[in-house]
């Protein structure tokens, strides 16, 4: 995925009631997103200029707002209409995605204690994408494994990502894409991805947790598989499972069904892209633009 960040001042965002241009938007110093990270944030993919999958993008906000006792300052109707205003005053009709931060606010003083009555500081961003080009010639990248050194929550999206940050970046560092997280044996998900493995025609992908923040694509995955009697399963996946996986995919809302090609230095299956990956990104594309349509 390539995300244009650019500093035009055609790029408008909305923070607190406004749409001012990204350029001269402005947060205290004293946000406590600032000062503690105190935050949760969701990402959107945007196609053809509609928002995908929404409401269940808003529903997972609302998880996270309600697990950090932050109020959620608007309803589906209008949370609706900033991101539709944003999508048209920023990219029209073309591929985005939302960026949708909201922190618990600004305080007096720097203090750990907050006020369940805070306002929260909200802002929305939109920016062009494009998103990869999956089909037959994909090749598939490279992951390595990694202790899972993050907290306990990971259930909830905050925007305090520097465990996760560190964990990406000594990915890239060794020339892989990912980094997929081992806690106590077991595999739980991708620095900034849910994680699936194919093992004799069966799909599997590690069950919900607080350990795992659970994926929108995740979600659809499993549903497309329901409804097309492909069976996939919630369970949980050992390091050993990962390494004698015949296939292996990293998802997410922006990167969509990316496949592991290697793990480790060593080949996955044949090193190619395997056939239920084939078989499940064109499920996906197809489900995805009947959405789009409807």
């Amino acid at each position: 995925m390539q995300v244009k960040f650019g500093n035009s001042m055609s790029d408008f965002v909305y923070l607190n009631g406004k749409y001012p241009p990204a350029i001269e938007a402005q947060v205290s110093i004293l946000d406590r997103g600032f000062m503690f990270g105190d935050g949760v944030y969701e990402v959107i993919p945007v196609y053809s200029g509609k928002a995908f999958a929404l409401e269940e993008h808003l529903e997972r906000l609302q998880q996270s707002l309600d697990a950090v006792e932050i109020k959620n300052p608007f309803a589906l109707a209008d949370w609706q209409g900033i991101i539709q205003h944003l999508i048209e005053i920023n990219t029209g009709a073309q591929d985005a995605a939302i960026y949708l931060q909201i922190t618990r606010g600004v305080m007096e003083k720097r203090d750990h204690v907050y006020s369940r009555e805070m306002t929260p500081t909200v802002l929305v961003m939109c920016r062009p994408v494009e998103f990869p080009s999956q089909d037959k010639n994909t090749r598939g990248v490279k992951a390595i494994t990694q202790e899972d050194n993050r907290w306990g929550d990971c259930h909830i999206k905050s925007i305090n990502l520097l465990p996760n940050v560190l964990l990406k970046q000594y990915a890239v560092d060794q020339k892989a894409a990912e980094s997929i997280l081992i806690r106590n044996g077991y595999v739980i998900e991708g620095s900034v991805s849910n994680l699936f493995i194919v093992k004799n025609d069966t799909i599997r992908t590690p069950p919900k947790g607080r350990n795992m923040l659970g994926g929108i694509t995740r979600d659809l995955i499993i549903k497309i598989c329901a409804k097309n009697k492909i069976v996939a399963q919630e369970k949980l996946i050992s390091e050993d499972d990962l390494h004698d996986a015949d296939e292996v995919w990293l998802t997410s809302s922006t990167k969509e069904i990316v496949p592991v090609t290697t793990l480790n230095q060593h080949k996955v299956g044949g090193g190619v892209p395997g056939p239920k990956w084939h078989q499940l990104i064109d499920l996906y594309q197809a489900y995805k633009q009947s959405v789009m349509r409807g």
